[in-house]
């Protein structure tokens, strides 16, 4: 499910590699959780990357109506554990998103410190109002803090997916790069900022994230509660499985 590669200098590359869509599923994120818990450990920056032409699709959303609400809180409070252990890395973390990403795969870049996307015809966004999901307040606040609260506003109403070159010009993503450079460009712009004095640059990356980090000791912040009831409500029920008919199709 995960590949964990090792670069000059100390920097750690986990791939996501959970064929076909790398979709986020309770041992995905389990085993995320625990290669994230012993990079930062290890580290001095890291890299998460995905297969050519797709980052991760989002949350395996047939396994994911398998489950009950006890195992969709479990799961949720385990995706927050991944998003919360990216925000509060001691060291970097880039987001090298080789291809689409869509939904979970866009929301777990927005806690990184740097996301390079492929250049082309790929995909990004959170389109969760589009299968009757709300986006929890921590995730909302990230997306805000990244590219503004109007231009936030907008892009999570309409839940719609945009391209490339659209996430890149309202800040989403930083840089684009061929399909083929962007794990290389990841690595890059890591060696770029452990040549800086580490204790200079990981102190200011505290002070310059705190509010990042901070979000997620909000009462609000994660409103469990009520993605998992929305996730149970009966018109989502219908509009989640109508997509899994579709993906089948």
């Amino acid at each position: 499910m995960l590949e964990i590669f090792r670069h000059d200098p100390g920097i750690t590359e986990i791939r996501l590699n959970r064929p076909p869509v790398n979709a986020f599923d309770p041992e995905l994120v389990s085993r995320l959780q625990e290669a994230l818990g012993q990079a930062r450990q290890e580290a001095r920056a890291i890299v998460i990357s995905g297969a050519p032409g797709m980052f991760s699709a989002g949350l395996d959303v047939p396994h994911l109506l398998t489950l009950d609400e006890a195992g969709m809180e479990k799961f949720w409070q385990s995706f927050f554990g991944v998003l919360e252990s990216i925000a509060s890395s001691p060291v970097p973390v880039v987001a090298a998103l080789t291809g689409h990403s869509p939904a979970g795969g866009a929301v777990m870049a927005l806690f990184a410190d740097y996301r390079i996307m492929a250049e082309g015809d790929y995909r990004i966004g959170l389109n969760e109002v589009e299968v009757g999901l709300v986006v929890p307040p921590v995730i909302h606040r990230a997306l805000a803090r990244l590219i503004g609260p109007y231009p936030a506003e907008r892009h999570l109403v309409a839940g719609k997916m945009i391209t490339a070159e659209q996430a890149r010009s309202i800040g989403m993503v930083d840089e684009l790069v061929p399909p083929e450079n962007v794990v290389e460009r990841a690595l890059q712009w890591c060696r770029r900022h452990l040549e800086l004095p580490a204790h200079s640059m990981n102190g200011t990356r505290a002070l310059t994230r705190a509010d990042l980090i901070a979000e997620f000791g909000q009462a609000d912040a994660l409103d469990i509660d009520s993605f998992v009831s929305g996730w149970f409500e009966p018109e989502t029920q219908a509009t989640l499985k109508k997509l899994v008919e579709r993906l089948k199709g």
